[in-house]
Formats: C-alpha cells, structure tokens, sequence
C-alpha cells in the first residue's frame, strides 16, 4: 500500500478514522481561519456595513458553490468504494468521467449565477445599505467556481484513497495566502469587499492546483485517454451518487436564504449581529464536518470490501468521537463565545454593544444544540459511504422544512429567539431521519442474497 493511501479495511476503526479526521480537522481550521480573517479585516477596517454586506452573502454564497461541492463529494463515493474493492481500473475510469461531468456542471452554473444574482438579493430583502457591496462580492467569488469545484473534486480523490495530509498542505497554503492578501487588499490598499473576494477566489485557486499535482504524481490516478472517453453508463452511476447530494446541499440553502430574508426584516443591527455569529458558524462546525469526512471515507472502502460489521463499528466510534468533540466546542462558545465576535467589529460603541448581544444569544443557542449537529455529520456521511445518498438528500428537505416553518412562526411568539431556534430545529429534524435511514439501510444490506 503507497504511504499516499490508507487501507481503512483492517485495523482498528477508531485509530483510522482519527488519524484520518485529525488532518482534515486541521485544513477545516485554516479554511476557516481565513474566512474569519476575512470578516475580522473588513468589521474592523470597513465598518459594520461592509460586514453585513461580506456575511449575509454566506447562503447565497453556499447555495451555488453547495451544488458544486455536492457533485464532488458524491462523485467521490464511487472512487472510495472501487478503492476498497481494489479496482484501480474502475476508479480511473470514475476519475475520468468525474473530471468531464464537473466541466460541465462548472460552465453551468456560472451563468446561472451571475444571470439571476441582483433578483435574488431582491428577493432576499437585502438592505439598501448593504445591496451593492453584496452583489460586487458575490460576482467575484462566484468567478471562482472553478476552482472550488477543481479543488472539491481533486481534494475529494485524493481523501477516497486515505490521503488526508494533501488537502490538508493546500488548505494551509491557500489560508496563509489568503490572509496575506486580506491585510494587503483591504488593510492598506482599502479595496473593502472586492479585496477580501479577490483574495478568496486567489487562494481557492492555490488549493485546486496543490491538490492537481499531487494527484498527477500518483500512479493510481493517472488516467489514460479511454478513461476520459465519455461512458454513459458511469456518467450515469456517478449522477446518481453525485445528484441527490448536490440537491440536498441546494434545499438546505433554500432554507437558509429564506432564514436570511427573515433576518434581513430584523433590522441592520440584529442583521449584522446574527450575520457575525453565523460567520463563526463554519468555526463551530468544523470538528463534526472532519469525523464526518473520515467515516465517509471508511464507510465507503469497507463497503466496497464487504465489510458491513466494521461499518457499524466505525459508526459507533465516529459517533463518539463526534460527541466529545461538541461538548468542547460548546463550552468554548459559552465561555468565550463575545470575546471572539468582538474581534470582528469596529463601530460606534453603542452600535457594537447591540451587534453583540444579538450575536452572543444565538451564539449560546447553537452551543445547545451542537451535539445534534455533529451527530447529523456522523450519519449522513456514513449513508452516502455505503452509497445512499437518497436518505441524506430526504434530510435536506427535513431541513429546509424546519428551518422555514420555525423561522416563518416562532418569531411571532418568540421573537428574536424564534429565529435562532430554526437553526437547531433544522439540525433535530434531519438527524433523526438519518439515524433512521441508517439502521433501514443496514438491515436492508444485512440481508441481502
């Protein structure tokens, strides 16, 4: 076995899926490191307009690079299970057409997004105040597409086979990048939203191309002009696993563009206060995103080996692993959850004290409801390793649902904290169908002839 894959067929679950998880916990921090860069430059050099304008951006942002990564991730179930399987002629063929379905996925959806952007904010209720400097971000970074479906796609090969310490190196790069040129773009040359985009989209294609040749150096995965001959019959294979998690990732951004539209009608502070809180949101996600990443991965080689029992092992390990993990993350919010918004956010003080306090108080919800987020994670990747990616597509629906139906009525008997609560109850809904779905398809896959 080549030092630049890992076999999670043998040996114990629980050291390879935090040897495996440990490297992708590491580039989630830079990644969101420099995401939280982004915002703590543009709070505190350019007001809290400019980062109302930078955050509120998130779903929409999410929305159309969502569909991309979800064609990534799904693409790289089939390249996980022909790995178990030891069919290095399949994965190259699934590389191939990998590479020509995201091609094409890439050109449309850059011309949908830029087509239909100013509507959307408008639909949105975006602010006045905040309406322009949104749009001009959201055009940069939507120029970037390619290379975060490039990166996506080569990160995802490369995690497929147990290479984690990739990704990891061009994440690294790309958040030190990144960083440099906030301080360069927006510190001293002022450029304000288009700096901190520009850096964005410069780093993205820093990552992509670390990943690219890492993968051009693996004998595994170097692909012949057949395997880049189209194939119906994979292209259909890989659509089937790649589809259902790219919708999946557009329903919940449904719900998440309807939550913010609600935000939006709160008023510019509680938007700016909400917007700073859920920019740490990626922070607080990223120890349950890496578990969830390793037992994918694990998931998906032993089912590809016929190796069900270590699947339910590797479960009950991540699911624990994923439990202590938010029990920190929580106490960190709590304890620490002010000081850290504060670092984003340079106004008039009587402006930041309100910013704050909206922000601290979803803040202190979403420490609550962690646990069920990370659980959520631990599931979804587990089903769409062992190829259902059905069941996690149904979640996103729970999602959108939930988040909408709370976020539409319990602000009218709650108020502010109706709002917050439509996070958590989205994460409640869709957790409990995954568990669900997982033990059906275990026994589904149990008893099969």
């Amino acid at each position: 076995m080549s030092s630049q894959t890992r076999d999670m067929t043998r040996g114990s679950p629980a050291r390879h899926i935090l040897l495996f998880c440990l490297p992708i916990l590491a580039g989630n921090l830079f990644q969101q490191l420099y995401s939280l860069v982004d915002t703590l430059v543009v709070g505190r050099v350019e007001g809290v307009t400019a980062l109302a304008a930078v955050s509120s951006a998130g779903w929409l942002d999410w929305t159309v690079l969502g569909l991309a990564m979800g064609l990534a991730q799904g693409f790289a179930i089939q390249i996980a299970q022909c790995f178990g399987a030891g069919d290095e002629a399949g994965l190259r063929r699934s590389a191939g057409q990998s590479l020509l379905l995201a091609a094409g996925v890439v050109i449309v959806l850059e011309a949908v997004s830029q087509a239909l952007l100013r509507p959307v904010l408008t639909l949105m209720q975006t602010p006045s105040d905040t309406y322009e400097l949104t749009c001009t971000y959201l055009r940069i970074v939507f120029g970037g597409l390619p290379f975060v479906m490039g990166f996506n796609l080569f990160s995802g090969f490369l995690r497929s086979v147990g290479n984690s310490r990739t990704p990891l190196a061009a994440m690294t790069t790309a958040a030190l990048c990144n960083i440099a040129l906030d301080f360069l773009l927006v510190g001293l040359l002022r450029w304000s939203v288009v700096g901190v985009a520009a850096a964005t989209v410069f780093s993205q294609g820093i990552s992509c191309t670390i990943c690219l040749i890492a993968l051009c150096h693996m004998p595994l995965m170097r692909l012949s002009r057949s395997d880049l001959r189209p194939s119906r019959a994979v292209c259909t294979r890989l659509m089937h696993l790649g589809v259902p998690v790219a919708f999946q990732n557009l329903i919940i951004s449904v719900g998440g563009l309807v939550l913010q539209g609600v935000v939006n009608a709160q008023g510019f502070i509680f938007m700016a206060g909400y917007s700073a809180a859920s920019r740490l949101q990626g922070l607080v996600e990223m120890a349950g995103t890496a578990v969830g990443s390793a037992v994918g991965t694990f998931a998906g080689q032993n089912m590809g080996a016929g190796k069900l029992d270590r699947v339910r092992l590797g479960l009950r390990r991540s699911a624990q692993i994923a439990m202590a993990m938010a029990v920190a993350v929580a106490a960190v919010l709590l304890i620490w959850g002010k000081p850290l918004l504060r670092l984003f956010i340079e106004d008039d003080p009587a402006i930041v004290e309100q910013v704050l306090t909206f922000g601290y108080r979803f803040l202190t919800v979403m420490a609550c409801g962690l646990f069920m987020l990370y659980l959520l994670f631990v599931y979804r990747s587990t089903l769409q390793g062992l190829g259902d990616t059905f069941v996690p597509m149904l979640s996103g629906v729970v999602e959108l649902v939930m988040r909408v139906l709370v976020a539409l009525t319990l602000p009218a008997l709650l108020g502010e904290w109706g709002i917050y609560l439509a996070e958590i109850m989205a994460w409640v809904g869709a957790a409990v169908l995954l568990i669900c779905g997982y033990y059906r398809r275990m026994r589904l896959l149990t008893h099969q002839p």
